[in-house]
């Protein structure tokens, strides 16, 4: 594993530094130039893996069946592995059921974490380690709970109360009930190569994911994938914006997210002096290794070090003294039309 840039100045990083738990380059289909010359054998062989998981997958949901919670459960999934802008969104829809007096409570598996749960998510009291990063993130901005049983994590949440749980994660996994199925869709990369995992970045055949959704969320600027538009679902475009002020200067950004180049463009489109990036595996665990070279490589640069909000989580209380992190957050084009599909639900609560 290497950084996606180098500078000959900078002390070379050895490949035990980063996770090597990168998506291969073949799954971006055509977003990573090197795709093209992805080994049709590598591919041939895969294939037999990527039936049986497709077949593995939908024979647990088709053998499932899902409990019902007194509480409506929506859940704010996706087709692909890595970042989607599942968790902006999951906050985006918090927020708007509490400008409307609603509990909205996030419910993540905890990937990462070492806790199994059900816990209810503290900042003072876990960190990354415990509960994994895209919780700790919601817990510093809302109620935010862990659990690896979905359903008796979800029983915990909406026990004695009135709420909505949000399901961060889990269209794939059927054991709690849904009653609204959002599938949220990167705009710049749909649905990469178009195969399941290990040949794709798929975790099932796209039709067959959105025949189980209730509408499809679009990440960013580009147009309405041909199956989304096939499916007849209603889309919801949304876009992530800057909820917080770049430091001034000169920036070195790294990031260990499922599309790290996202960040490092955003950054840049809303006018940082980026003059490096450096993008590790997704989930990636920081080292003191890490961040003592990332400090000396913005030293050689004269340059502040930024990350996203996940990857500032997942930081000792040390480390986070010397890293600015770009807050971000989801907003929807249109609000009303969100609203419009949640009504139901929330009718069904008497607000």
């Amino acid at each position: 594993t290497r950084w996606r840039k180098h500078s000959p100045r900078f002390p070379t990083f050895s490949t035990r530094t980063l996770s090597t738990m990168r998506a291969p380059h073949f799954w971006s289909a055509g977003l990573d130039p090197r795709s093209r010359e992805a080994a049709p054998l590598l591919r041939f062989l895969l294939s037999p893996f990527a039936l049986l998981y497709g077949w593995v997958t939908a024979r647990r949901i088709s053998r499932t069946t899902p409990t019902k919670i007194a509480a409506p459960v929506i859940c704010i999934g996706n087709l692909t592995a890595g970042g989607s802008g599942k968790t902006p969104i999951v906050a985006a829809l918090r927020q708007l059921l509490s400008e409307r007096g609603i509990d909205g409570v996030s419910l993540s598996r905890g990937y990462g974490g070492r806790l199994k749960g059900p816990t209810q998510v503290n900042t003072d009291q876990h960190d990354a380690q415990d509960v994994g990063d895209e919780p700790l993130l919601l817990a510093s901005q809302g109620e935010a709970w862990i659990g690896q049983d979905k359903v008796a994590t979800a029983q915990a949440i909406s026990a004695g109360r009135t709420c909505v749980v949000l399901l961060d994660d889990g269209h794939q996994n059927p054991s709690l009930h849904k009653d609204l199925s959002l599938v949220v869709i990167d705009a710049q990369a749909p649905f990469g190569n178009g195969h399941v995992i290990p040949k794709g970045p798929l975790r099932e055949p796209v039709m067959a994911g959105l025949k189980r959704a209730s509408a499809a969320v679009l990440m960013g600027d580009g147009e309405v994938p041909a199956p989304v538009i096939a499916s007849g679902l209603p889309v919801m475009r949304a876009r992530l914006q800057p909820a917080s002020s770049l430091p001034e200067g000169p920036l070195i950004a790294f990031a260990g997210i499922g599309r790290p180049d996202r960040f490092f463009d955003h950054l840049r489109r809303i006018g940082g002096d980026v003059r490096d990036s450096l993008a590790f595996a997704d989930h990636h665990n920081f080292s003191a290794s890490d961040l003592k070279r990332l400090r000396e490589f913005a030293e050689v640069h004269e340059a502040r070090l930024v990350t996203t909000e996940k990857d500032y989580m997942r930081l000792s209380k040390t480390d986070r003294e010397t890293v600015t992190p770009v807050k971000v957050r989801a907003v929807f084009d249109d609000e009303s039309k969100v609203m419009e599909l949640l009504s139901p639900l929330l009718d069904g609560m008497g607000r």
